[in-house]
């Protein structure tokens, strides 16, 4: 049987309104280059570990060629079928590897373009740990702080145990085929290919993260991940 190929599928073509600022989160400058820049960053310091590194944007996407004016480089793929959600863009992305030679059994590394922080060494610890996985799983990092849930009118309601709760981030790495299916069963509704995923039975492999691979969603986290990009550069 042929070895399974690894695919990396990123959506872009969120408005990302809840950030500020005039342009799209994910074009936007942080630590002197565009968010979405430092995000490919870890996917190409892996150089021919993926078959190929896909960027899923909107249809006439305006900011895209001036943030990134290399891409696609070889093995890149610039793909134009961006959706109304998430899971729209990323059903989408996934049809298009597949017209381009992906098959159902290679695995696709799908990961949030507002997540810049992610490591080359966190995303080959995923790989590691799900490659001969039945199912495959998402980077995670536990819940640190004390939980609560709410009252319609902003009280709080209990406090869950949080000895299981983990915050799910990306890469969340998948069999295209099975994603594909799970995506298509689930609809626009989930929020993460894990969701998915679990929506048909299935339960994927939780594989510790970092803290600091948050996306980045407020206009305060720009700041933090710019100190955080600043600090590893003073450490290079």
């Amino acid at each position: 049987m042929k070895a399974s190929s690894f695919y990396v599928l990123i959506p872009c073509a969120g408005s990302g309104h809840r950030a500020g600022g005039g342009l799209p989160k994910q074009y936007r400058q942080i630590a002197g280059r565009p968010l979405i820049a430092h995000t490919l960053e870890a996917f190409r310091a892996l150089g021919e570990r993926f078959a190929g590194v896909a960027v899923v944007v909107s249809l006439g996407d305006p900011d895209f060629a001036a943030a990134l004016p290399g891409f696609p480089a070889d093995g890149e793929h610039l793909l134009a079928v961006g959706g109304a959600t998430r899971a729209a863009s990323v059903r989408n992305g996934l049809h298009a590897l597949r017209q381009r030679g992906a098959g159902p059994h290679d695995w696709v590394l799908v990961h949030d373009a507002a997540r810049c922080l992610v490591l080359p060494s966190q995303v080959e610890a995923l790989i590691a740990a799900c490659e001969h996985d039945p199912v495959g799983g998402l980077l995670a990092h536990r819940l640190a702080d004390t939980l609560k849930t709410a009252t319609p009118d902003g009280r709080v309601a209990n406090t869950p145990t949080r000895a299981d709760k983990w915050l799910a981030q990306t890469p969340q790495m998948f069999r295209l085929g099975m994603l594909l299916d799970a995506l298509t069963q689930a609809g626009d509704a989930v929020t993460d290919e894990a969701g998915a995923i679990e929506a048909i039975g299935l339960a994927p492999l939780l594989v510790a993260g970092s803290a600091q691979n948050f996306k980045l969603t407020f206009p305060e986290d720009f700041a933090l991940a710019e100190a955080v990009l600043q600090g590893r550069a003073g450490l290079a």
